[in-house]
């Protein structure tokens, strides 16, 4: 028995929540977002306690399997919309900087070209004094890709942590080549 998928989605006042057939839609302060849950599961909205609870139609494997997921990513949505979701990362190395211009992020970190991010009309990119980037957004997965994506850019190199990392992250750093 998953229990994660058994236990209820709590929502705030300010959350609306219209359900149709496996459609949920989602409205907080922050946003609107929609999900599709799958035909092995219902779900069921309880106004005397404000929650939402997700059944299994039947115990198949993939019932099980999707469950905890459809919960989780319900769950998620209505953080998103009540309370939104950031990432941070930071920039280390002499001469690596980052800007916005416009929606858009430029980096600068040691290739001979500048790389430009796009992000998508929902997330926001904000830098603070050129090195700590924020990016922020209602979709947690979104967010979680554009961070994933900035740091691709210039992940941290383990002999002297150079590099986009996460602002929590730790690099374990190597030793270098031992002199004579």
């Amino acid at each position: 028995m998953s229990r994660i998928g058994k236990q209820p989605i709590s929502l705030s006042k300010n959350i609306n929540i219209n359900i149709q057939e496996n459609n949920i839609n989602i409205e907080g302060p922050k946003g609107k977002l929609s999900y599709k849950l799958s035909k092995h599961l219902s779900i069921k909205y309880e106004p005397y306690n404000n929650q939402l609870k997700l059944y299994k139609i039947n115990e198949k494997k993939e019932t099980q399997k999707l469950y905890g997921l459809s919960r989780t990513l319900i769950n998620n949505m209505v953080i998103g919309v009540s309370q939104g979701f950031e990432k941070k990362l930071t920039i280390q190395g002499v001469g690596y900087r980052s800007q916005i211009q416009g929606k858009d992020l430029i980096l600068n970190v040691g290739y001979s070209h500048p790389v430009i991010i796009q992000p998508p009309e929902s997330i926001i990119i904000n830098v603070e004094n050129n090195t700590n980037i924020i990016v922020k957004g209602i979709n947690k997965e979104l967010v979680g890709e554009i961070a994933a994506k900035i740091r691709s850019v210039r992940p941290p190199e383990p002999y002297k942590g150079k590099g986009i990392r996460y602002i929590n992250e730790k690099i374990i750093l190597k030793v270098g080549k031992a002199g004579k």
